[in-house]
């Protein structure tokens, strides 16, 4: 079972959404508030400043502090730089990337690079790796067993190819940095809740990743409206499964105004077919002309009276 795998360091157990939640104990002396104090005294601060880190926020990350405030640059801070860079990311992402991610410093290098040789011999080309680090800063902070065992959790799960599995991580590499519980909450609501058959689920996930950690009460609400007032079936919200980042209110409004209009018509059979996609990802001006054939006028006249 993959919650059996005990973290393989400390700094595991933390996402990124935790590490922002976390009140940083005081880190420095009583006679000073902030990093910024120290800049003045401290050639590695002033360099990382220089690049763009950001140390008010660093101070609020958990034991980031102090770390930094022990780091020497020529020592410490230079061979992270220059690893940085050989991953792939650019002189002006070094600065927020170092900002999320602080604890980079406390890693051995050689990890480091096991790690980025890892995810190569899986095939993930250098730009892809490059991007899943900016977009997850914490995932080289995870061990190998860790990266696999996530990588072979989406696949199994969903039922993916390894290319799939690869194309979805690379998408939303969030999946890899991320707790495995929301995701495996989420899979059991589309399944158990929403009634989605398991190849249904397979193509919804991999056309729309953000469903993995979308809010459950957000995806059962949505899909409520979609399917017991619209009356869209199973099958047609597995080809536009996109409807679900949408905001339901949105959803409400443009449905209430076709219905209004006497032109709510989801089914593809039908000559005045509208299709989900239509419904959701069109601005209002171009829905209104183009779908509901009506002014901005009368779609904001229609508004107030709801």
């Amino acid at each position: 079972d993959w919650d059996d795998i005990p973290p393989s360091s400390a700094l595991e157990v933390i996402s990124e959404e935790e590490a922002v939640q976390i009140i940083a104990e005081p880190l420095l002396p009583i006679r000073s508030s902030t990093l910024r104090d120290y800049v003045d005294h401290s050639e590695t601060l002033e360099k990382l400043v220089h690049l763009g880190v950001d140390l008010s926020q660093v101070e609020k990350r958990q034991k980031a502090g102090q770390l930094i405030l022990t780091l020497d640059f020529e020592k410490d801070v230079k061979k992270i730089l220059l690893f940085l860079k050989d991953v792939g990311l650019e002189d002006n992402q070094l600065g927020p990337f170092l900002t999320k991610n602080p604890y980079i410093f406390g890693e051995d290098l050689e990890a480091l690079e096991t790690r980025v040789a890892y995810l190569k011999s899986k095939k993930f080309g250098k730009s892809e790796i490059a991007q899943m680090v900016s977009r997850a800063p914490y995932l080289l902070l995870f061990s190998v067993e860790r990266l696999d065992n996530r990588l072979g959790f989406f696949k199994n799960e969903l039922g993916l190819s390894v290319k799939k599995t690869k194309n979805l991580v690379i998408r939303l590499p969030r999946l890899l940095t991320g707790k495995l519980e929301p995701v495996k909450e989420n899979l059991q609501v589309c399944q158990i809740e929403l009634g989605f058959q398991r190849n249904e689920i397979q193509q919804i996930v991999y056309k729309t990743p953000k469903i993995l950690t979308a809010s459950k009460k957000r995806l059962k609400q949505t899909f409520d409206y979609l399917h017991n007032i619209m009356g869209i079936p199973h099958r047609m919200l597995t080809r536009f499964p996109q409807v679900f980042n949408s905001k339901l209110l949105r959803i409400r409004e443009r449905h209430m105004f076709l219905e209004f209009l006497g032109r709510a018509q989801y089914d593809p059979a039908q000559p005045s077919y509208i299709s989900l996609d239509q419904l959701v990802s069109l601005p209002d001006e171009v829905f209104c002309t183009e779908i509901a054939k009506a002014s901005m006028q009368d779609f904001e006249n229609f508004l107030k009276t709801l």
